[in-house]
């Protein structure tokens, strides 16, 4: 079996970062949020530099790799920096909510002629630009074109596990992530982290086929692949993939009632679909990879 890191870790990264722009673009969550993972997937990002640098490949295949990694780090600290220093800007689509409540308080109450006007940004500060996000992805999703050469394999299978793997790990962390969020921004409406678990749905079936695709996990089953515990982790692999789209169905239902608990539970629930969601690409990976 064989795993190599700074592959894991690029896609994890890579996709993290692309799903935190599906999140920024609609401009209702806070700051705070994307602030935390361009750090957390900035980190992420360097250690598969780290990773790739010790191990010492070769090839052209390992430089696009190391070197796009290297780069989507700086592309998540430019859009880090860039968010800090236009925060005095907010979020639009947050400030727009709070004056539809604040709007609505004032017309039950039948206060609405002492309703404060519309607050605004700064005019001189210009709003994060969201965009920024889907640029560090892309760098990273280009590195994996690199990495499916370095890891050997037929080279359109290898990419293609590697681009949807990179989705499926990041939709499913920052949906995780994002379920914590609601501590800090309660108001925040349940859209965003439903969207990010419809995608999660909708994104693992792709992961399961490309690794049933042989040469793929139905091999570990018939003998052809030797996963050397006698067919062990291809059970763990079927486990794990078919817990993770429960796990996602029984967080849609979590977020479908009205309480406010419901959305920790529905975090707690995505907790343990990280679990499943990693063991479902990770095991595959350890036992199909050259």
């Amino acid at each position: 079996m064989h795993l190599e890191v700074s592959t894991f870790l690029l896609q994890w990264a890579a996709g993290g970062l692309f799903f935190l722009w599906v999140t920024t673009r609609g401009r209702v969550v806070g700051l705070g949020y994307g602030w935390l993972l361009r750090i957390t997937y900035g980190v992420i990002g360097a250690g598969s530099v780290a990773a790739g640098i010790a191990a010492h490949r070769h090839g052209a295949g390992a430089v696009v790799e190391n070197a796009g990694a290297a780069v989507l780090v700086l592309c998540a600290a430019v859009a880090l920096a860039v968010s800090v220093v236009r925060r005095r800007a907010g979020v639009s689509g947050q400030r727009a909510l709070r004056e539809r409540r604040v709007a609505r308080v004032a017309a039950m109450t039948g206060r609405g002629g002492g309703a404060p006007p519309p607050s605004r940004a700064p005019e001189a500060v210009k709003e994060f630009p969201p965009a920024l996000d889907l640029a560090a992805a892309v760098v990273g999703f280009a590195a994996l074109v690199g990495a499916a050469a370095a890891d050997g394999g037929p080279y359109g299978l290898t990419l293609a596990r590697l681009v949807v793997g990179a989705a499926f790990l990041g939709v499913i962390s920052d949906a995780m992530l994002l379920g914590h969020w609601y501590l800090v921004q309660p108001g925040l409406s349940r859209e965003p982290i439903k969207e990010l678990v419809r995608l999660a749905a909708c994104v693992w079936p792709f992961e399961v086929l490309l690794y049933v695709w042989p040469h793929g996990m139905t091999q570990v089953f018939t003998g052809v692949i030797d996963d050397g515990y006698g067919g062990l982790l291809g059970w763990i692999w079927v486990v794990c993939a078919i817990s993770t789209i429960a796990l996602l169905a029984v967080t849609w239902l979590a977020l479908r009632e009205r309480s406010y608990s419901a959305v920790m539970a529905a975090t707690g629930l995505l907790y343990l679909a990280i679990l499943t969601g990693f063991g479902t690409d990770l095991v595959a990976r350890a036992v199909l990879n050259p």
